[in-house]
């Protein structure tokens, strides 16, 4: 499947607002799963959308960090994004996923949105 930018681009921005509904549901309706899950999937899908823009198959790395290093060598900017603490490994055990962390997950994927957009990168 040929998948432009422009595509994951779409996904991530659609991923980050699943993120944002589950987020601010009412606290004893937020299923934190699902909130770490689409924010998880939203910064894979932009690192994508942004590699595939500059030429580079998003699919020869192994992992979201060796993406997000790419991204920093293509465009030095992406070292103000601060995507510290959090784990982009996949959790075993869905009902611990990203417990203690969730509202974290979604800054952090929230925070690569709004860098992208100050670059113009997305619009």
């Amino acid at each position: 499947m040929n998948m432009t930018a422009k595509t994951f681009y779409e996904e991530a921005g659609k991923k980050l607002s699943q993120a944002s509904e589950e987020l601010y549901r009412p606290e004893e309706d937020v299923v934190t799963y699902l909130v770490c899950q689409s924010s998880h999937l939203a910064i894979e899908n932009y690192l994508k959308g942004f590699l595939i823009q500059n030429e580079v198959n998003p699919e020869s790395f192994s992992s979201v960090d060796e993406m997000f290093s790419e991204c920093k060598k293509i465009n030095s900017k992406f070292a103000e994004v601060n995507l510290e603490g959090h784990s982009f490994e996949p959790h075993t055990d869905e009902s611990r996923y990203c417990d203690s962390r969730v509202s974290r997950c979604y800054e952090l994927a929230n925070s690569l949105d709004t860098f992208l957009r100050e670059e113009r990168i997305i619009g």
